[in-house]
């Protein structure tokens, strides 16, 4: 393989594709005032995007290395992406908690509070007891909770799609 693609631009490509789409969904969200309603089809949406952006991005250095694929570049393009694109969603809720929405902390614990008292009929104490921590450790919970599902998703996805999608030059003889 004396062509190699480049990883490093089809990662960083992929990888801001679907940062921005994840964060244009997030706009529109908070343009529409929905910010803070849980639902299932924008997690849903989301996972979606980080299988179909992760297969992409390793299906595109497939093809611009000669269809040839091996497993450990197929894992590193995947997990790149989801990389790449968790670090600028990371970058963007900094932005989104300090700058554009202020009270994003206090807002989202609220909604927290209400959807426990709605879906899980708690009561005020078990309540409060549940999010007595969540002011003090909401950056790292969100962020860590980010990182890890994104780079579970992302290779989980990788490992899959590369098994599938790996070829050598071995195999074509």
């Amino acid at each position: 393989m004396e062509n190699q693609a480049n990883s490093k631009s089809i990662i960083l490509n992929y990888g801001l594709y679907l940062s921005i789409i994840t964060i244009f969904i997030s706009l529109i969200k908070y343009a529409t005032g929905n910010l803070y309603v849980t639902e299932f089809y924008s997690g849903i949406a989301g996972i979606i995007l980080l299988i179909v952006f992760v297969v992409l991005g390793i299906k595109k250095y497939k093809s611009a290395n000669g269809g040839f694929l091996t497993f450990g570049q197929g894992v590193k393009i995947g997990i790149g992406v989801a990389m790449i694109a968790t670090i600028i969603i990371i970058i963007y809720y900094v932005l989104l908690s300090t700058v554009i929405e202020p009270d994003f902390v206090a807002n989202t614990i609220e909604a927290q509070k209400t959807m426990f008292a709605d879906t899980f009929g708690m009561t005020e104490g078990q309540i409060e007891e549940a999010t007595k921590n969540s002011e003090e450790n909401f950056f790292l919970s969100m962020f860590g909770g980010i990182l890890i599902w994104n780079l579970f998703v992302g290779g989980v996805t990788a490992l899959i799609a590369s098994a599938a999608m790996k070829k050598s030059e071995e195999d074509t003889y």
